[in-house]
């Protein structure tokens, strides 16, 4: 699955290097983080950064939607976090993260997605993200 025609992140932005399964319901993304990513310092990255995990992985979901009705891949949000709980601070260099995401809810351009990333059977944080979509182009 090509992931750059689903979401709009790309180079150094882009986190998710691998869709594990996407449906209607739910993404599964892997990841493993990098020296590059964003809040990476002394050997391992703030927790703070699997609210973009769950983003993304959500991005993956609408993109593959998108695309199953030829309509691309998702454009640009606006992201909110509604709620999020860490149950790490820090995450190691090199982990591998699996991140799924759901679609709560749905209102025109308005979504919220929830979120689980886990390390190994540890979960790492638990993400309730707000999402705002503009309009279409016509």
């Amino acid at each position: 699955m090509d992931i750059e025609a689903l979401i709009p992140h790309r180079e150094k932005m882009r986190l998710i290097n691998e869709a594990l399964a996407v449906d209607n319901d739910k993404a599964m993304a892997s990841s493993v983080v990098t020296e590059d990513w964003p809040l990476f310092h002394d050997g391992a990255v703030d927790a703070l950064v699997t609210i973009e995990l769950v983003a993304q992985t959500a991005a993956l979901l609408e993109g593959w939607k998108r695309q199953q009705s030829k309509r691309g891949g998702t454009k640009g949000w606006l992201v909110g976090i509604k709620r999020a709980d860490f149950r790490l601070p820090r995450i190691p260099l090199s982990a591998t993260l699996i991140t799924e995401a759901r679609r709560g809810y749905a209102l025109e351009g308005y979504a919220v997605f929830e979120g689980t990333v886990r390390l190994g059977s540890d979960v790492v944080a638990v993400v309730s993200i707000q999402v705002f979509r503009p309009e279409e182009d016509t």
